[in-house]
């Protein structure tokens, strides 16, 4: 018997890509306590790339602890990595406005990870990483931009969404456009071809 995929995560997007990919799921949302979390590992000096795998394990280790079923938890995580540093959702308009004023012309990196769990232990690992480079924006588009699109970026990293008018942001962008949605989906599904979850 094939074991299903659990998805612990509430992300409708994460939830559409394994939809479109014909990939059969449950979802099981939890809860971690991400800010605390991310505060915490700053402070030790973890890389913005290993923050994202360790929230990620956080994730599936949490729900492995309490789905009942038998499944193989997916937790997910990504973090926006500006100049080594972890660059948090913005809380208001207002301070998403300096984010964008502070990646407007550079290159920033986002790194999603996957973290699966088999019978209460990790069993596979990835970190997809994309570098996005911002054109340069003029305060005066910035302000227009978010004021435009807030309603739906307000809950994006870095104040954008690649697949809506956000893609005009950025000049140029180097790897996957899935891990800028938030899900190494290639990688993942090669395992899931390897294990025999998904036919090929």
């Amino acid at each position: 018997m094939i074991k299903p995929l659990v998805l612990a995560s509430n992300s409708r997007t994460r939830r559409a890509l394994l939809e479109n990919a014909g990939v059969d799921h449950v979802v099981y949302p939890v809860s971690i306590d991400e800010e605390s979390l991310r505060e915490s590992l700053a402070e030790d000096g973890v890389t913005p790339r290993d923050m994202a795998d360790y929230l990620a394990e956080m994730k599936s280790l949490r729900a492995s602890g309490s789905f009942t079923g038998d499944g193989i938890i997916l937790g997910c995580d990504q973090i926006l990595d500006f100049q080594g540093a972890s660059l948090a959702k913005a809380k208001t308009i207002s301070d998403a406005k300096s984010q964008l004023r502070q990646l407007s012309g550079q290159q920033h990196r986002l790194h999603s990870a996957a973290v699966l769990y088999e019978g209460g232990k990790p069993v596979w690992r990835h970190v997809g990483t994309t570098v996005l480079h911002m054109r340069q924006l003029s305060p005066d588009f910035i302000d227009q931009y978010l004021e435009r699109n807030w309603e739906t970026v307000q809950h994006s990293v870095g104040g954008y969404l690649i697949e809506k008018e956000g893609v005009r942001l950025f000049s140029r962008i180097d790897g996957s456009h899935f891990v800028i949605m938030g899900l190494p989906l290639l990688d993942i599904l090669s395992y899931l071809a390897l294990r025999g979850i998904l036919t090929t």
